[in-house]
């Protein structure tokens, strides 16, 4: 059977993915910085492996563990809900150290085995705030934008070997599942002069957004790994393909 391997499984859209493509029939490497074996069944084709993909040793570590795999995604990120003024500088190379540092130093790991294989597919899961953009998410913003670029010319050196790279692209998730990796949680450490306008726009937000769900970034990534003419980035949920739509991409 297929493998993959998944980075950020502890919770949200990570697990998802990893129960999606369990029930499939796939055999599953979940990754997460702590290992916790109650989050999915108990299953043959499941293996869960210890990760932090800003280790070079735990990468290595995690990628021998796993044996040859036939598709990786990028999942684990954080999360910075905050105006520029308002994030510290270190924060901010903390939230790159995962969001594009960590994608790209276990992409490169992974890659060689793909290149001798001739196949294999890498899935970022980035985020539509890129298509658009939205306040008291700027650094956020910042890092998924890095890393859709990294992924459109990455997906060009792949190809030369059969390898092909995909973006998924979500829409809003509820704020609490945002929240619990954040580097800025919400309505923490705004500046005073921000405050009231990042209160009205999140309570706006909430009141009027249809959530993407795990189920629908688990969908999306189904989707990048196993059709191999699926577009290059794929939104994930209604309000992201709606965003889409809005900026003239095409939704396919």
């Amino acid at each position: 059977m297929p493998k993959i391997l998944v980075t950020g499984c502890s919770s949200g859209f990570g697990l998802a993915i990893a129960q999606t493509f369990l029930s499939e029939g796939w055999d599953v490497v979940a990754t997460m910085r702590t290992p916790q074996s109650d989050l999915l069944p108990a299953n043959d084709r499941l293996k869960i492996l210890a990760l932090d993909v800003t280790s070079a040793e735990s990468i290595e570590k995690a990628v021998d563990n796993a044996g040859p795999i036939d598709a990786l995604v990028n999942n684990a990120g954080v999360g910075m809900l905050n105006v520029l003024e308002g994030a510290e500088m270190a924060k901010i190379r903390e939230l790159f150290e995962t969001n594009v540092f960590g994608a790209m130093a276990m992409t490169k790991v992974v890659l060689p085995q793909m290149r001798e294989r001739a196949s294999g597919v890498i899935v970022n899961v980035s985020s539509s705030v890129t298509i658009k953009p939205l306040p008291a998410l700027s650094v956020y913003s910042a890092s998924k934008a890095a890393l859709n670029a990294f992924t459109e010319s990455l997906a060009l050196e792949a190809a030369l070997f059969g390898i092909r790279a995909k973006l998924v692209l979500p829409g809003s998730a509820p704020t609490t599942s945002f929240g619990k990796n954040a580097v800025g949680r919400m309505g923490m450490d705004i500046p005073e002069p921000y405050g009231a306008f990042v209160h009205d726009y999140l309570t706006s937000l909430r009141s009027g957004t249809e959530f993407t769900t795990p189920e629908d970034v688990a969908e999306a990534v189904w989707r990048a790994v196993t059709e191999p003419d699926a577009p290059k980035k794929i939104p994930a949920g209604a309000d992201a393909q709606t965003w889409f739509r809005e900026a003239g991409h095409p939704v396919a």
